[in-house]
């Protein structure tokens, strides 16, 4: 696991199926749950498009950070340094995962995955607290359920720390100190076809980012307007920004 005070990422996998617990949430500006999702809210899924496309691609250039490990601690240049556990073997571990696995297909960007993914970070960013449910009691799929239905799958990432798009999904990826790898393979799970982001304050951590996906996912009417799929260029590459 990277250094906890820089990142923490989560990721829950829930079928269609079990009732949605019914819990009251925390009284936020009715602007901020309205609002349209940010540019680097969208860089999120389209980092996770880059590496799920071109995943050979994006091992060719994490292999250039290796050099930067002393040890656990990786001191990247322009970068806070990072207290690791596992040191370099993590991210050579996943630099030869990258490298053997087929490409899976983008994730389309979904407005209103991201307004679900805005409810935790506006109920749980004030208060400090971390994980998937919320300060209320809600979870994962009552806020993906107030915005709109899901087909068959859903998912969620979290990371707690303030941290370029990129960077997250690479800590994601690497999951140093999880020995399953399981947000590292759930990144990877073909099934997943939509997602939205959202980033915000976090008492504790200064920033987080959640990641809502789904096999499928139909917003409210009422969020129908904001839906704008995400553009991307397949040819692109990590690289690129």
């Amino acid at each position: 696991m990277l250094g906890a005070l820089l990142f923490w990422p989560i990721l829950t996998l829930l079928p269609q199926g079990a009732a949605p617990q019914v819990t009251a949430t925390a009284q936020v500006a009715s602007s901020d749950r309205s609002r349209r999702s940010t540019a680097e809210e969208q860089l999120v899924v389209t980092e996770l498009s880059k590496v799920r496309l071109h995943p050979k691609e994006y091992a060719k250039w994490l292999r250039t950070q290796l050099k930067y490990f002393e040890g656990t601690l990786w001191r990247l240049p322009e970068h806070s340094p990072i207290r690791t556990e596992e040191g370099a073997p993590a991210l050579q571990e996943l630099i030869e995962f990258l490298e053997g696995i087929q490409p899976v297909g983008p994730l389309r960007w979904n407005e209103g995955l991201s307004h679900a993914a805005r409810e935790l970070v506006l109920e749980q960013g004030p208060t400090g607290q971390t994980g998937h449910k919320g300060p209320k009691g809600s979870t994962m799929q009552d806020r993906i359920l107030k915005c709109g239905l899901y087909q068959s799958i859903i998912g969620e990432i979290i990371n707690y720390g303030d941290e370029k798009p990129r960077w997250t999904v690479m800590q994601l990826l690497i999951d140093d100190g999880y020995p399953s790898r399981g947000h590292r393979k759930n990144i990877f799970t073909a099934d997943f076809h939509m997602a939205g982001a959202a980033i915000g304050p976090h008492a504790e951590y200064g920033s987080m980012t959640t990641v809502d996906l789904a096999d499928d996912f139909t917003a409210n009417p009422e969020l129908q307007e904001l839906v704008k799929p995400l553009g991307l260029t397949l040819g692109q590459t990590p690289s690129d920004h």
